[in-house]
């Protein structure tokens, strides 16, 4: 899990300009943000005077110049932060497009970047917005797709949530088929308190990350993001790239549960995600349906393996079946007797510890997340 920043998460602007002041103050409150805010930072060993000019800047060292987790110094205020402890996470902000000398006051301050405003305030915010929610590794993002009609593979996404989450790991579910039955009903909990995906429909822009995970359903210790039972089965695409992005930013784990069509929305999931696994039963018609879905996916993700469902009579053998997709074996999914019951009653996928989808799941997360991690799988 990320932690939180250091400097209790609150970013120090220095700078007399009152316009830079509000466009700045206005850029933290869009990232969610309070900050601090100071006229200039002394040169080491100066004193600071009780109500003086100088104790404001006194102040300064003392309370955020070195640690706060960014800082933000105007353009006016480069010059009087010249004498300050070199540190890292200072910008040098300005709306100046055409000062020749800019990049000379950055190295004199020791700034790692020069932004311009108005043109670079969704980076701006989104670095400050870092900064609040404690970015640290982002979450390892999991989609699941069938090759075929029938595949399995809502039922794989569940499972591989529902396992991560029990292994310890933030997780967040996300389904991507509107016009599938819905993930919070595979986990029991359709009538669970939370936003759905019509919720987001007017998002731009960046999405909090914290506050995105509170706002959705919690069902077996994992966040579910699922469609309501209404009408509207269209989210535009730039919402959905905010949402996933700000379902990663958390860290953990991320599993999208994906449809078989690829529309731009379905592109916008699949840019995001690190890993995409393809469904498909061991038996020559779901093998050349896969083939067109994988198509469609890969002109898009960047990493696609097939997961065989099940050995069907006179079928396909596993390697045969990625070997006839090209993609690599992600592995086997044994067919589970009594899985489609326990589900019928309420006991979503996975929550079964000794049977084959949770052994599968298990084995899955332990190689990924090593990976991930730099351990050897």
């Amino acid at each position: 899990m990320a932690g939180s920043a250091p400097g209790g998460g609150r970013p120090l602007i220095i700078t007399e300009d009152p316009l830079l002041l509000d466009d700045l103050l206005r850029l933290c409150a869009a990232a969610g943000a309070e900050p601090q805010v100071r006229q200039a930072v002394p040169e080491p060993g100066v004193a600071a005077e009780p109500g003086g000019a100088a104790g404001v800047v006194g102040e300064a060292v003392n309370a955020g110049w070195e640690s706060a987790p960014l800082v933000l110094v105007g353009d006016d205020a480069a010059r009087r932060v010249r004498g300050a402890p070199r540190r890292a996470g200072v910008f040098l902000v300005g709306r100046d497009l055409d000062d020749p000398h800019v990049w000379q006051r950055a190295v004199e301050i020791g700034a790692e970047e020069v932004l311009r405003l108005p043109d670079a305030e969704s980076l701006l915010v989104d670095r400050i917005a870092d900064v609040v929610e404690g970015a640290g590794r982002p979450a390892l993002a999991v989609g699941v797709i069938g090759g075929s009609g029938g595949a399995g593979a809502s039922t794989l996404a569940c499972a591989l949530a529902v396992r991560a989450a029990r292994a310890g790991e933030r997780t967040i579910l996300i389904d991507g088929d509107p016009l599938g039955g819905g993930m919070d009903v595979l986990l029991g909990g359709e009538s669970a308190e939370g936003l759905r995906w019509p919720d987001f429909a007017a998002s731009r822009g960046r999405v909090g990350a914290g506050a995105l995970e509170e706002s959705l359903p919690e069902l077996h210790d994992l966040r579910v993001l699922s469609w309501d039972r209404g009408d509207r089965v269209v989210v535009p695409p730039a919402a959905i790239r905010s949402v996933v992005a700000a379902a990663r930013r958390r860290g953990g784990v991320v599993v999208v549960d994906l449809p078989r069509r690829v529309d731009e929305a379905v592109a916008e999931v699949l840019a995001q995600l690190d890993l995409v696994l393809m469904v498909v039963p061991g038996e020559l018609r779901s093998v050349a349906a896969a083939g067109r879905v994988a198509a469609g996916v890969r002109m898009v993700a960047r990493d696609v393996r097939v997961v065989v469902r099940g050995r069907c009579p006179g079928g396909l053998d596993p390697e045969s079946v990625a070997g006839l997709l090209g993609a690599p074996l992600a592995g086997e999914v044994p067919v589970e007797v009594g899985l489609p019951g326990r589900v019928a009653e309420g006991e979503p996928p996975g929550t079964q510890g000794r049977g084959a989808l949770a052994r599968f799941c298990d084995g899955f997360w332990q190689r990924a997340l090593g990976s991930a991690q730099g351990v050897p799988a």
